[in-house]
């Protein structure tokens, strides 16, 4: 990498004159214009590198200074105009969403408490229910116990019966019939 420096008168008149971002400029300086643009090309991939000694063109003493005069100048790429979008619409999507976002977690939290309390009570529910239906299973296997249903037929005046009979039918099959009471 070639370093060069600058003299001193123009060093000052490189700073002065140059834009603060690097962007376009107004020619007011057509000589100062016409030495950077060979101090530093600015075409394609090396622009702003220092060009290297074989890519100069070769100068000879033949050459005359009405030469270098007509040859047309450099195109240089300037740099794009900067853009600037409006502020308000972009301050207000974002507040908007903040705010969507803000209510919608609000309206889930209400949502989540509501169904949390409509858990508890169908929990409460499902206890009393589950009692209920323990006291009635006890109250059935009560009821149905052999000495509580012996007594509760006494209560209507059956008597037990002492042998039972049997009929045998002509199939073969026998059938079992309560015998007399004494």
């Amino acid at each position: 990498m070639n370093v060069t420096t600058l003299p001193a008168s123009r060093q000052r008149r490189t700073q002065q004159g140059a834009p603060r971002s690097g962007g376009r400029t107004t020619g007011r300086d057509a000589e100062h214009n016409e030495q950077q643009r060979r101090d530093h090309p600015t075409d394609g991939a090396t622009a702003l590198q220092p060009e290297h000694e074989t890519t100069k063109p070769d100068v000879t003493p033949e050459r005359h200074a009405s030469d270098t005069k007509q040859a047309s100048p450099r195109l240089r790429v300037a740099p794009p105009a900067p853009v600037s979008a409006p502020r308000a619409p972009f301050v207000a999507l974002v507040l908007v969403l903040v705010l969507s976002g803000v209510i919608g977690i609000l309206v889930l939290n209400t949502r989540i408490a509501e169904n949390a309390f409509k858990l508890d009570a169908l929990k409460t529910k499902q206890s009393n229910l589950d009692r209920d239906e323990e006291r009635l299973r006890s109250d059935l296997a009560n009821k149905e116990s052999p000495v509580t249903l012996a007594s509760r037929a006494k209560q209507l005046g059956l008597v037990p019966s002492r042998t039972p009979a049997f009929l045998v039918l002509p199939d073969g099959t026998k059938l079992e019939m309560p015998g007399p009471s004494k």
